[in-house]
């Protein structure tokens, strides 16, 4: 009995790799015929690339081959999905004109650029990809779900395109949003419980982080059979329960519901207020000057840390606008037409954003890219940039300067941007006592960004750190860029040699790395960040005086991904690293550095929301 099980077993291994070697076959075969068939095709090369390194992984009997594997699958659909939508906006405009001239049946213009896609090689690529994730993704354990947020939700079904369609809706009753597209940047509109979506931002993406804290339920769906399960049941009640690794739902009736719930977290919000600051009389100040009376907690605990963190941390040089410099310019004598005109803006914005015109937020925006810089302003803030040993952008140029006053001015702008907005409304935060001052860092060109919990955020567990990691700036991690960061845990009881947890070690599939050149970057700070109950980070834009550049990434050759020494090398160093930042603030932190040949320099420290 035991042989015959044994053989059994033996049968259902070799047809499993018989099975797996013909589709990873096919895959490579189709993925080769399609990269030489279309144009511009340097990202679906790398996802060949890819398959390539996969299967070698497989052969060699490679722990993380279904992960890796799983990470290739999700970028060549990406890069599926943006060449269909490449040849839909290049031929579905002639099909409608065509087809209006000739009257053509309008059912069958309207399928007209997905019959084409059906007839080629990306078609064929995609059925192969559907067939292998469900295998991948058992042999990994990855299950049908990953939780963003864990919290119980009570809530009406509502299926939606994207969720930034909606993030300024007020959703009058408790409702669960299907949402087929979340980027990374949205604010979770009022009344929403739950977000629940197939697309996959990250953990640590600024959506993400304000879901946990306003105690939505956010989770990806990888199972499209469930997806659309949960969509059929639109406008019903229900009940959704997460656990660590799926979430439990059930229909519910409407006298179930109890309306009360939430109450106190209403309470908590509506109990947040913002202190409006005073300029202090100086247009730029040192780290040594940073103050809560003059700089915001993202300025404040970067300097804090100097001195304080192990000797192979590094610290950027800052210096920082502090609050009330905005104001300063803009009543400031050069500007005073453009005071005026805002200031009657103001009076339009204030009248018109009830009735639903949002409209005037790009307009005031614009007014304030068109202040100009008093000569004081830039004598202090040259002082205290050089006297910081930080290069001044005036040496290179009059050009160069302005393209950092046309940085900061975007800094201060961003005040007004809708998700932003709609945010402080929702809280009943004064949006008038919102001030904004501005940190000023050298970039470090990175080779590896970080953001990490001190906290794992989707268990709770404070035993864990939690990490993701991305090739180049960390905008692509915390911003709206398709695509998933590598992840991983950390214990903490054993940082100078980690056991990273498998199941939730994630490898990257992010196609775009951005890299920029030695430059200046200029952080937002303002008096609405980092409020006790309320995650306004991610809000504001940080903006750097040079544009970055777009670099398709090749996961195959990428030291990160290939060397397992070096890998663990720079992930046991920043477990070490995070612990000693937390430890040194007594609470759990949301911490972002990069790592560049091979140095850690930690760039932002604040409490974990």
């Amino acid at each position: 009995m035991l042989a015959q099980r044994c053989h059994m077993n033996l049968v259902i291994i070799l047809r499993f790799i018989i099975h797996f070697h013909k589709i990873m076959y096919f895959i490579s075969l189709v993925a080769e015929n399609l990269t030489l068939s279309v144009g511009d095709h340097e990202d679906l090369l790398y996802c060949l690339k890819g398959w390539n390194l996969a299967q070698s992984m497989f052969k060699s009997s490679d722990e993380h081959w279904a992960l890796f594997s799983k990470s290739v699958l999700d970028r060549t659909r990406l890069s599926l999905a943006n060449k269909a939508e490449a040849y839909h906006q290049l031929l579905q405009p002639s099909a409608e004109y065509l087809g209006t001239l000739l009257a053509v049946d309008q059912g069958a213009v309207d399928i007209f650029t997905e019959e084409i896609i059906r007839a080629g090689s990306a078609a064929s690529l995609s059925s192969l990809l559907n067939r292998l994730d469900p295998i991948l993704r058992n042999s990994a354990n990855l299950g049908s779900w990953q939780i963003i947020s864990p919290v119980e939700a009570v809530g009406y079904v509502v299926v939606v395109d994207q969720l930034l369609s909606v993030q300024n809706k007020s959703n009058s009753r408790p409702t669960i949003l299907v949402a087929k597209s979340v980027k990374g940047e949205e604010e979770i509109p009022d009344g929403a419980v739950a977000v629940l979506t197939p697309d996959m931002p990250d953990v640590l993406s600024h959506v993400s982080v304000r879901a946990r804290n306003s105690k939505v339920c956010f989770a990806t769906c990888f199972d499209l059979n469930i997806l659309a399960d949960i969509r059929k049941q639109e406008g019903k009640l229900l009940c959704l329960k997460p656990t660590s690794a799926d979430v439990v739902y059930s229909e519910m009736k409407d006298n179930e519901l109890v309306t009360s719930a939430d109450s106190n977290e209403a309470s908590s919000a509506s109990s947040l207020s913002l202190e409006r600051k005073q300029f202090s009389g100086r247009y730029a100040i040192a780290s040594e000057e940073f103050t809560d009376e003059l700089v915001g907690a993202k300025s404040r605990n970067i300097a804090h840390l100097k001195g304080k963190v192990p000797s192979w941390v590094n610290i950027p040089t800052s210096v920082a606008l502090p609050f009330g410099t905005f104001e300063a310019v803009l009543s400031d004598k050069s500007n005073q037409d453009i005071w005026v005109a805002v200031a009657e803006k103001l009076l339009v914005l204030k009248r018109k954003l009830y009735e639903g015109d949002f409209s005037l937020l790009g307009e005031i925006r614009n007014i304030v890219l068109d202040l100009a810089a008093p000569p004081q302003l830039i004598k202090e803030l040259k002082e205290k940039m050089q006297s910081s040993g930080m290069p001044w952008p005036g040496d290179e140029g009059a050009e160069r300067w302005e393209q950092a006053w046309m940085a900061i001015k975007k800094v201060w702008a961003s005040k007004w941007n809708e998700r932003a907005y709609f945010s402080t409304r929702k809280v009943k935060l004064d949006h008038d006592c919102l001030c904004m001052a501005v940190l000023v860092q050298e970039i470090v060109n990175a080779d590896y960004a970080f953001v990490i919990h001190t906290t794992n955020p989707s268990s709770g567990d404070s035993s864990e750190i939690y990490a993701e990691v991305v090739k180049g700036l960390g905008e692509t991690l915390v911003g709206a860029y398709p695509g998933r960061a590598l992840s991983f845990i950390c214990k903490k009881n054993d940082l100078k040699s980690p056991q990273f947890v498998l199941s939730d070690l994630g490898y990257p599939s992010k196609p775009i790395g951005l890299f920029i050149r030695r430059s200046i970057i200029f952080r937002s700070d303002s008096n609405g960040e980092d409020l006790e109950g309320y995650a306004g980070a991610g809000l504001y834009d940080s903006v750097p005086m040079d544009e970055e550049d777009k670099v398709v990434l090749d996961y195959s050759s990428d030291a990160l991904i290939v060397d397992g020494d070096f890998r663990h090398s720079i992930l046991s160093n920043i477990g070490v690293a995070a612990n000693a930042i937390e430890e040194l603030y007594g609470s759990p932190q949301d911490i972002e550095r990069v790592v560049k040949d091979g140095k850690i320099y930690v760039v932002q420290t604040r409490p974990q929301m």
